[in-house]
């Protein structure tokens, strides 16, 4: 008779290691960049038609909200980018032991943390 094991269906009660939270986030905003296209080129779109409707989307960006909003899809693209990276050396076999997996994940949230800050900073 096999053995019956334990099932824990319960995602939240799970304590997933750093590689996989970062492998999800990357995830997550892989599919926050894919949901962003239709505003960003709506806005490229907006830009290009004329000098006044450039001038009404400048106005329009330049405030607080729109800030915010710009930093949050900064924010998803430079996490993205740098969890990216990531992944790549892993697929020629850099940092997919067990011990540089840590460190490797634990240097890419720093990283994108640094340069989400910088970004913060750059569009305020």
């Amino acid at each position: 008779m096999a053995k019956q094991r334990p099932k824990n269906l319960n995602l939240f009660t799970i304590q997933f290691p750093l590689p996989a939270i970062i492998s999800i986030l990357h995830r997550i905003s892989g599919v926050a960049l894919f949901l962003f296209i239709p505003l960003v080129l709506g806005a490229l779109k907006l830009s290009l038609s004329s000098a006044q409707d450039f001038d009404d989307l400048h106005l329009f960006l330049s405030s607080p909200l729109m800030k915010l909003l710009i930093w949050g899809f900064l924010s998803a693209f430079i996490y993205h980018f740098f969890a990216g990276i990531r992944h790549l050396l892993m697929d020629v076999h850099v940092g997919d032991e067990l011990k540089s997996g840590q460190l490797f994940a634990k240097l890419t949230m720093v990283i994108s943390i640094v340069f989400i800050l910088l970004a913060g900073i750059w569009i305020w």
